[in-house]
């Protein structure tokens, strides 16, 4: 049954999904890591690809950009299509001063300023973190490579742009790793869907020195790394 979102039926969208945010970067998954690939999907240019990985049915779809935008996605994924796992692989912004740019962040739980944690228990903010079993198999197989890898609490922005500049120096004292835009939107749903969900990150630029002046080809490489360790929280 097709959803808004999602124009295909339960069976062509496989239990397990690799999510990045950039549509162009799902095809790409879909065709250089999968085989048997085929279009499920493809409303408002949002490609949902499904095939096999090493033998394991999965699908690359995008999440689009931000936390109302991945929480659709994700909400028709773990109602209407039966999915069990969704992955989040991306990049962010570092915050620490333990983190560099190229390296691995894996998040274990997600720091917010949007409603998502706390619009459905009104007065208690939610817990937003990642399922265990994902975590443990992401970080075993991100620190197998050869770059860094870090493991902690990111922080979801509803805001690229933000006048807050108290903001950053605030979520470094609290050891937050890094800023991006989805993690706690997609942690959310598989909280209330009962579902697990993880983020692998690579450190794309920094906040604090201004680092990161990485070319295409640089990026796509360095996203490799992660995309790995994501693979392998899905195969947990």
């Amino acid at each position: 049954m097709a959803t808004p979102h999602i124009a295909c039926e339960p069976g062509d969208i496989a239990p397990l999904v690799i999510m990045p945010g950039d549509p162009k970067r799902a095809e790409r998954i879909a065709k250089t890591r999968m085989e048997n690939v085929r279009l499920v999907s493809d409303v408002r240019g949002i490609g949902a690809w499904t095939g096999t990985l090493d033998g394991v049915e999965m699908t690359a779809m995008a999440s689009g950009m931000g936390i109302p935008s991945i929480s659709i996605y994700a909400t028709e994924l773990f109602s209407q299509f039966g999915v069990r796992r969704i992955v989040r692989v991306g990049t962010c912004g570092g915050i620490s001063d333990d983190v560099k740019v190229r390296d691995v962040i894996v998040a274990a739980s997600a720091h917010t300023n949007s409603a998502v944690s706390t619009i459905d228990l009104p007065g208690v903010t939610l817990s937003l973190a990642a399922s265990f079993d994902m975590l443990r198999a992401a970080v075993d197989a991100a620190r197998a490579g050869d770059r860094a890898v870090h493991v902690g609490s990111v922080y979801s922005s509803d805001f690229f742009y933000s006048s807050r500049s108290d903001i950053i120096p605030a979520l470094d004292q609290l050891g937050t790793l890094g800023v991006e835009m989805e993690a706690a939107g997609l942690y959310a749903c598989a909280m209330k869907h009962r579902a697990e969900a993880l983020t692998v990150l690579t450190v794309s630029d920094h906040l604090k020195d201004g680092s990161g002046d990485l070319s295409p080809e640089e990026r796509e490489t360095l996203f490799q790394g992660a995309l790995d360790a994501a693979i392998a929280g899905l195969n947990a």
